[in-house]
């Protein structure tokens, strides 16, 4: 059994993640601003911001490994990277694994090509939010050693806006992006919550970025 948190663990992917490892029986502690509205049964809820520093030491020590299920949006605009480059210096030289959930416009249209950021570049409303996905991949390329982090981009398709049905399954890449037989880049909540609980029970990826999609 892993001891595991989750910053925004009431989100689109923080929710799916938090019921994934809770079904796997993992110690589960689900950090967010606003309390479930169906909470999990067996997962420990704090309420807060994981901005508040003294949220965090509350919810990290002995931690097995620590997941980023942040949104940058709204009030978190901006904020997101500061909070990891918070949690790079509190958990560097620990036991402690960061997992984030990252974005997918810095993965590559194909081997050695472009990224989607170059081909697709989002729009002036969406163009901080996929920056900051960059900027945190890049502060976790830049992190010290002795940090054991992950990053996981999910598909193109993927929120609230764009629900898939969950299949159980999911395929796994590294820097380019995945798309189906129709070509559509694709991942229910569900699967990419599997992706990182697998990751966290049979460690693969040290201090790299892997992608997963249907």
């Amino acid at each position: 059994m892993a001891r595991i948190t989750v910053l925004g663990g009431t989100g689109y992917a923080g929710a799916a993640l938090v019921a994934e490892g809770a079904r796997r029986g993992h110690d589960i502690t689900a950090v967010s601003r606003t309390a479930p509205e169906q909470p999990v049964e067996g997962v420990e809820y704090v309420t807060g911001s994981a901005l508040d520093p003294a949220v965090l030491d509350a919810v990290l020590a002995g931690r097995d490994a620590v997941l980023v299920a942040v949104s940058p949006r709204g009030d978190m605009a901006g904020r997101v990277q500061g909070l990891v480059d918070d949690l790079i210096c509190r958990l560097d030289g620990t036991a402690t694994r960061l997992g984030v959930v990252g974005g997918a416009s810095s993965l590559h249209v194909q081997e050695g090509g472009p990224r989607v950021f170059d081909v697709r570049p989002p729009s002036a409303e969406v163009l901080p939010e996929v920056q900051t996905g960059i900027d945190v991949l890049e502060a976790l390329k830049a992190s010290p050693d002795g940090l054991d982090w992950f990053f996981v981009s999910p598909p193109l398709e993927f929120g609230a806006w764009s629900p898939a049905p969950e299949k159980g399954a999911y395929r796994l890449g590294k820097d380019v992006l995945l798309t189906d037989d129709e070509g559509r880049s694709i991942i229910s909540a569900a699967d990419l919550a599997r992706a990182f609980l697998d990751e966290i029970e049979r460690p693969q990826h040290h201090r790299e970025r892997f992608h997963v999609a249907h």
